[in-house]
C-alpha cells in the first residue's frame, strides 16, 4: 500500500503529480483559486478537492470527509503562495512587501500541527528563509519533532530533472528522523530536450500550443533581428531597440532567446510574454507557447489546463505551478 499525502495549496496539480510519480497516495488538496480547481480536478480526478480558503478548512472536518484518522497520513506537502517573498517583488532582498498571503504558512503549520503526519514536505521561493514568519514557523515544526532547519535546504530544479534553472527552497522532513536530500543528476535536461520536437503553433490541435500572440511591426521587427539560441536585446544596435529600453541596462533577460542546449530560465506567470524575461523561443519569432511553458516546468505534454479566464491567467497557473519533476525527486527521498 501507498503512503498517503495530502497536497494544501495545490494549484493546478504540479506538487500531486510529483508526489504521485514519488510513490504516494493523494488522497486530499486544498485549493482556493476556482481556475486552478478546474484544471486540478481535470488532472487528478481521483483526488478529492477542498476548493476553499484554506483559513476556512479544518483539518479534522477533512479527514472525516475522507473517512481517515490523523494517523493515516504519511505526508503533508504544500507550497504556500510565495509572491511576496519573490526576490522580484522584495528586490532581491532590498525591499519588504506587505502581501497578506505572506502569513499562509503559519496556515500550513496548523495543519501540520493537527495531524502530526510521518513527515512533511514544503516548496517555495528562496527568499522565504530571510522572512521572520519562516523562522517562527520553523521553530513551531522544530517543537513538534520535525528538524525543519536542518531539513532545509536551496535547490536547483534543472539538478532533479527540470529543463529550467529554478532555484527553490525545500523543507523536508520526516517525525523525529532524517531525511537524505536526492542527489543532483549527472546531467541537465535541456530547451531541446522538452520542446525541440514541437511543432510551430497555430493548427496543432493542442489549444495550449495554438494560442495567437499580437505583436506590433517595431517589436516585430525587432525580435527578428535578435540572434538565434540565446540572444538578446543588447545584441542589437542602438537603433533597433525600443525607445523604453534606450540608457538603460536592467533587466536585461527582457526580450531575450532561450539556447537550445541549456536549461530555459525561470519560468514565471510572465512566460507568454517576451517583456518579462528571456522567453523568446530559440529561433522562432515568438514567445514561447503556453504548452512549451508547461514542458519546461516539467509537466507532461497531456496536462490540461483550463483556459476558462485567457491567456494571462493559464500562464500565472504554469508559472506559479511546483516542477511536478523536482517534488518527485523529494518525494521518493521521503518514501524511501
Amino acid at each position: 500500500m501507498k503512503p498517503k499525502a495530502i497536497d494544501l495549496f495545490a494549484g493546478p496539480g504540479g506538487l500531486t503529480l510529483g508526489l504521485q510519480t514519488g510513490g504516494f497516495d493523494v488522497v486530499a488538496a486544498v485549493e482556493s483559486d476556482a481556475l486552478a480547481v478546474k484544471t486540478y480536478r481535470a488532472n487528478h480526478p481521483d483526488v478529492l478537492v477542498r476548493h476553499a480558503d484554506i483559513r476556512e478548512v479544518e483539518p479534522a472536518e477533512l479527514l472525516a470527509e475522507l473517512e481517515l484518522a490523523a494517523s493515516d497520513i504519511d505526508l503533508c506537502a504544500g507550497c504556500p503562495p510565495c509572491q511576496g517573498f519573490s526576490s522580484m517583488r522584495t528586490l532581491n532582498g532590498n525591499k519588504t512587501v506587505d502581501d497578506p498571503r505572506n502569513d499562509l504558512i503559519a496556515e500550513y503549520v496548523r495543519f501540520v500541527r493537527a495531524i502530526l503526519p510521518r513527515a512533511i514536505m514544503l516548496e517555495n521561493v528562496p527568499g522565504l528563509l530571510r522572512d521572520e514568519r519562516f523562522r517562527t514557523a520553523a521553530a513551531e515544526l522544530e517543537a513538534l519533532g520535525y528538524p525543519a532547519l536542518k531539513g532545509t535546504q536551496i535547490l536547483n530544479a534543472a539538478d532533479h530533472g527540470v529543463p529550467q534553472n529554478r532555484r527553490r527552497l525545500v523543507l523536508l522532513c520526516v517525525r523525529h528522523g532524517t531525511v537524505v536530500f536526492p542527489s543532483a543528476q549527472a546531467t541537465r535536461d535541456t530547451v531541446r530536450d522538452a520542446i525541440g520536437d514541437l511543432g510551430e503553433p497555430g493548427e496543432s490541435g493542442d489549444a495550449l500550443h495554438d494560442l495567437a500572440e499580437r505583436r506590433s511591426d517595431r517589436v516585430m521587427a525587432m525580435i527578428k533581428a535578435i540572434p538565434e539560441d540565446g540572444g538578446g536585446r543588447l545584441d542589437l544596435p542602438t537603433d533597433q531597440q525600443l525607445k523604453c529600453h534606450e540608457n538603460f541596462t536592467g533587466f536585461k533577460d527582457v526580450y531575450g532567446r532561450m539556447s537550445w542546449d541549456r536549461p530555459a530560465p525561470t519560468i514565471t506567470g510572465g512566460c507568454h510574454n517576451p517583456s518579462k524575461g528571456r522567453f523568446l523561443h530559440p529561433e522562432a519569432h515568438r514567445a514561447i507557447t503556453l504548452r512549451e511553458a508547461a514542458l519546461l516546468q516539467g509537466f507532461p505534454a497531456n496536462y490540461t489546463f483550463a483556459l476558462d479566464r485567457g491567456k494571462l491567467a493559464a500562464a500565472a497557473m504554469i508559472g506559479n505551478a511546483v516542477p511536478p519533476p523536482l517534488a518527485a525527486a523529494q518525494a521518493s527521498a521521503v518514501a524511501r
